[in-house]
């Protein structure tokens, strides 16, 4: 029997080219082709969809041109006309250019940090890419974060220059900025000064209200116009594709956020390879309703279009399943990205059925373990026939293996792919380091162009997931099959161990996906003071249906081995997770024991 490696092969190359080259090269190779379109506010005072967000003042933001706005009319009675904000490919790489000499007059210099804390708006793309332009390193701030959260990325990362967006809902971003530096308040634009925030100095409001200490968005581009094309030019000129591209913060399960510090070369690579294995073209069109602060918008989906001058769709700022489906028919998307749960909830949404979706042909469902019966149910009623899946971290920025359109469904559906072109893999024990043989569970490592830089002003953290050898170790649970292709199993510290039986969860929520009246299950471990750990299963039932654990034990009699029926069961209509749509199992296991009174059983130390 073989061993659990791989090194994903190809006959084209890693492009050795910065951001900015390749933004420039797809505008003068698609000038005429969409680059962006976003759903806008309506200048009519309402909104695309009752749930979307009111931004302070944005219209005309990006472009002056009469037509940037553009009318999509609807049969639908549940569905209102409303603005589209358009940029062709000239026109975008325009905008960003004018965005980066702006920055350039405020004083960002290369390798200085620009963080953005905004939602899936068109500004935080247009930052994407200026940035990179101009050699600084982009910061993704967390649209969920609170004002220690904000703190804490500021002061870690060495932010200068800060952009935000105004109110969304219940969270008021000016407001929670101005409670964690309040000097902001009576200082000029471009002239904070703060001993919490030593290296921050600008604070850009990303939109036209006024706010004290901060620059306007139209004030910066304006600004930009003291910048001559040679003057951006010789910027650029200086930038290479080893440099730091990009800081993004992990969500901080084992202490403080940790900030992965990601290459031009890692970043784009990874979205052309993604691209590729999605067969995109420039006659694609992308919805994205993913977050763009997480890899999954800003790399598998904006960076993914720009290598192919595929279109990107913006349906929402943040995820509303309606809205998402309102887009694919008006635009006629051929393809949408999402993680589980989005797809899950655009499925069973009651106005599903009213809207066309027959443009679509593939995408990508990543971001947590997919379901292989929601696999199958999203390419046959999405018409996602294509769907994939893309494996990896943020410190892999992020992908490293996929399934690609050319894997037959049922490789696509239950597995993760293989291993990226230039890229290894490799299955390990994770107690003796050593590589196992095919089929066996161990840790997934990964080792490539795609390994972050380190995580930003930490080294002690980067060598615990670093080894010697270049290896990057997951933490994930996998097997690899004689052809490469990896299974997902859970993660190393979600994995069960009743009474010295190791039990992955991924395994047992297949299993209970096969149920008829189960939409989605998550398996998680409890403490037990006999076995050491039992299993607990958070069930969410079909809608309209009832369903009981008697029922549940019945079905699956004789189908499942007896380990592996969980001692408890919780039914529920959602799950905690993160804003990226990422489950919290974290969060089940604590809620659990306190409804279930197993706070003794947690009490009892282990080795």
């Amino acid at each position: 029997m073989s061993d659990s490696y791989s090194c994903g092969t190809s006959d084209k190359p890693l492009l050795g080219c910065t951001v900015g080259q390749l933004l420039n090269s797809i505008a003068a190779k698609y000038p005429h082709g969409d680059a962006l379109v976003a759903f806008q506010k309506n200048p009519y005072g309402k909104d695309v969809l009752e749930t979307a967000a009111v931004r302070d003042t944005h219209e005309g933001l990006v472009s002056d041109e009469p037509n940037s706005y553009r009318e999509t009319a609807s049969n639908s009675p549940v569905r209102k006309t409303t603005p589209v904000l358009r940029y062709t490919w000239s026109e975008f790489l325009a905008e960003v250019n004018k965005l980066a000499k702006g920055l350039m007059m405020l004083g960002v210099e290369h390798g200085m940090r620009v963080a953005i804390w905004a939602l899936n708006y068109p500004e935080w793309i247009l930052v994407q890419f200026a940035t990179a332009k101009i050699g600084a390193v982009m910061v993704n701030i967390n649209p969920s974060y609170r004002t220690f959260e904000l703190e804490y990325a500021l002061k870690q990362s060495e932010v200068d220059t800060l952009i935000l967006q105004g109110k969304f809902k219940t969270s008021d971003y000016v407001g929670m900025f101005y409670e964690a530096c309040p000097e902001a308040f009576e200082a000029a634009p471009g002239n904070v000064r703060t001993e919490k925030f030593p290296h921050l100095r600008n604070i850009v409001f990303m939109g036209e209200i006024t706010y004290n200490g901060m620059y306007r968005w139209s004030e910066v581009l304006e600004m930009g116009e003291y910048i001559s094309d040679e003057e951006l030019e010789e910027r650029e000129a200086d930038v290479a594709f080893d440099d730091a591209l990009n800081i993004q913060y992990t969500s901080g399960t084992t202490g403080y956020p940790k900030g992965v510090t990601l290459s031009h070369h890692s970043v784009l690579n990874n979205g052309l390879i993604i691209g590729d294995g999605m067969a995109f073209t420039n006659e694609d069109k992308l919805c994205i309703p993913v977050p763009f602060y997480h890899c999954f918008g800003m790399v598998l989906s904006n960076m993914a279009c720009v290598t192919h001058g595929t279109t990107m769709v913006i349906p929402c700022p943040a995820f509303d399943a309606e809205a998402v489906l309102h887009a694919v028919e008006a635009e006629k998307c051929t393809a949408l990205h999402g993680v589980p749960t989005m797809f899950i909830a655009e499925l069973e949404h009651p106005n599903f059925k009213n809207y066309n979706l027959s443009s679509l042909r593939t995408g990508i469902m990543a971001g947590s373990p997919c379901p292989i019966e929601k696999m199958r149910e999203v390419a046959d009623k999405m018409y996602m026939k294509d769907i994939v899946i893309v494996y990896g971290q943020t410190e892999t920025a992020p992908g490293v293996t996929m399934s690609t359109t050319s894997d037959s469904l049922e490789m696509r559906v239950s597995t993760v792919g293989r291993a990226f072109p230039h890229t290894e893999i490799k299955i390990i024990d994770p107690k003796t380091k050593k590589i196992v043989p095919c089929g066996e569970t161990g840790e997934i490592c990964a080792r490539g162009y795609c390994t972050m830089k380190g995580y930003y002003n930490n080294p002690m953290a980067t060598r615990q997931v670093i080894d010697e050898n270049h290896w990057l170790h997951s933490g994930d649970l996998g097997t690899m099959d004689e052809n490469g292709y990896v299974r997902m199993v859970g993660r190393l510290k979600e994995m069960v161990i009743r009474g010295g039986e190791n039990i992955y969860p991924r395994e047992i929520e297949e299993d209970f996906h096969q149920h008829p009246k189960i939409s989605d299950v998550y398996i998680i471990g409890v403490p037990d003071i006999k076995y050491g750990e039992e299993l607990c299963a958070w069930i969410k039932v079909e809608d309209g249906m009832t369903l009981t654990e008697e029922e549940i034990r019945e079905f699956f009699n004789g189908k499942i081995a007896r380990y592996k029926m969980p001692k408890y069961f919780r039914f529920c209509t959602e799950f905690p997770m993160t804003v990226t749509g990422k489950i919290q199992k974290g969060e089940m296991q604590k809620i659990s024991i306190a409804e279930l009174g197993l706070e003794d059983a947690a009490a009892v130390k282990t080795a």
